[in-house]
């Protein structure tokens, strides 16, 4: 007979991003967490390295503080006085139309000016508050939606190119409801994209959200939870068996060959759509009721880091980075202007980038061997920036199942969760796949699943504790 200790405590599946802030969130709240990781680092998709004065990201490249709550969660962890907020430089942002980069608008005066979208487009523009409302309960694509509101030149040339750098998806197959929620009810709630911008700037003073990384790095966020878990935190460990317990939760899992089985009151699961399938479920009433997320898309996508002198590069790279709109015809996606963003990222008299390639787009590519990929960069990187040299340095980084895309349809994943979730009480799932792409969604994900694990173990019967000898 396994122990069932007389403390709640929680199995959480993943040492991602959102499985570490589960468990922090946890273990603040009196509960006592145990983080599974099958692999050997934490972390998940987050990684930052240092070479030679060259400091690069694996995966993504800042965090936006989209809301209150990813603030004050920096804070409570202890790194808000280590946020490093991107340059404000980088409030510019590029778009490539006819081979050049142009400027994003970022005003009304710049936008009456911009050679980005042509007069015709502007004036459409004046329209989109007098366009009816689309019905709540219609799948509706990102370019249907887009176009049916503001044209299909801002479809071309300002959602496409961003859609590209968020998902590296297509909007033609995307859910806006779905994948852009936000966007999604601003017309449903006001009835008009500028109505509803103008009601919230109105509300709130206007975005107040500010980019920001820390100075080794965005890994320095996962390695400070991680060391808080200490032994909590259980690296190169596998996971074998999940299985009904009575009121409780049975985890049979494998370290170094050495086999353990214990008890837990609930289960968190904070992994990728291929994991969360791959998990072996015993005894519940759906065991492969989960199966249906294998059909969720990720696309493989590179990240290529290179470092240049900064006199071999003509472009003043005074902006967060540079957008190319699938129209265009280019082999790449875009690139971030790394060094312009934060300090730190290069050697002095040097520059930083980094360029994605494949996605939706043109998944191949993702997959060339690394000189071809670099080639690829290379003669982007030389007609858009005028590079002018070889790279002083590089790093590629692929990943070959990278961002889940949220295409049409995809409600029906989210169904499937909560299905699942109902059907096997005291399980809890969360995630990329579930609450969103971006860190700042992760980190939201991760506080959900512990304020649902809290609460579950509030109303679960835990046994009285044996007196003393």
């Amino acid at each position: 007979m396994l122990p069932i200790p007389p403390t709640p405590n929680v199995a959480v599946l993943g040492a991602g991003i959102t499985g570490l802030t589960a468990a922090w969130q946890l273990r603040q709240s009196g509960l006592a967490p145990v983080v599974f990781e099958s692999s050997g680092r934490s972390g998940g998709a987050i990684g930052s390295f240092r070479q030679d004065g060259w400091l690069h990201e694996l995966g993504p490249n800042s965090l936006l503080e989209s809301s209150p709550e990813v603030g004050e969660f920096i804070t409570a962890v202890g790194l808000g006085d280590h946020r490093q907020y991107a340059s404000p430089a980088a409030a510019n942002r590029y778009i490539v139309r006819h081979g050049r980069p142009l400027r994003m608008p970022s005003s009304p005066a710049s936008f009456l000016t911009t050679r980005l979208f042509s007069q015709r487009a502007k004036l459409a523009l004046l329209g989109e508050p007098f366009r009816a409302r689309g019905p709540a309960d219609r799948d509706e694509s990102v370019a249907d939606f887009v176009v049916r509101r503001l044209g299909r030149e801002f479809l071309d040339y300002a959602v496409n190119p961003f859609v590209g750098g968020v998902y590296a998806g297509d909007p033609r197959r995307l859910s806006v409801r779905d994948g852009f929620p936000k966007l999604f009810a601003l017309e449903q709630e006001h009835g008009s994209l500028i109505r509803g911008a103008f009601a919230r700037r109105n509300t709130t003073g206007g975005p107040k959200g500010r980019m920001f990384s820390f100075a080794e790095g965005l890994e320095e966020l996962p390695r400070t939870l991680a060391r808080s878990l200490g032994q909590a935190l259980r690296l190169n460990t596998k996971v074998r068996t999940i299985r009904p317990h009575g009121h409780f939760w049975e985890i049979e899992s494998e370290t170094a060959g050495i086999i353990r089985r214990e008890i837990f009151s609930s289960v968190v699961c904070a992994l990728p759509a291929d994991a969360l399938v791959g998990l072996n479920f015993n005894g519940v009433p759906q065991p492969d009721g989960l199966g249906s997320l294998r059909q969720i898309e990720h696309p493989p996508v590179a990240s290529v880091f290179t470092g240049y002198r900064r006199d071999d590069v003509a472009h003043p790279l005074d902006g967060f980075g540079v957008l190319v709109p699938e129209i265009e015809g280019a082999r790449i996606l875009g690139t971030l202007f790394s060094s312009s963003m934060f300090a730190g990222r290069a050697p002095a008299g040097h520059v930083a980038l980094t360029t994605f390639v494949g996605g939706t787009r043109q998944p191949e590519l993702a997959l060339l061997e690394d000189d071809e990929l670099l080639r690829v960069v290379q003669e982007a990187l030389t007609s858009l920036l005028g590079v002018k040299a070889r790279p002083a340095y590089v790093h590629v980084q692929r990943w070959p199942r990278a961002i889940p895309q949220y295409t049409l349809g995809y409600r029906r994943h989210h169904e499937t969760v909560t299905a699942f979730e109902q059907s096997a009480p005291g399980l809890f799932i969360g995630g990329n796949c579930r609450d969103g792409i971006s860190l700042a969604n992760c980190i939201a994900s991760g506080r959900r699943l512990a304020q649902t694990a809290r609460q579950f173990a509030a109303v679960t019967p835990t046994p009285p504790v044996a007196p003393a000898a």
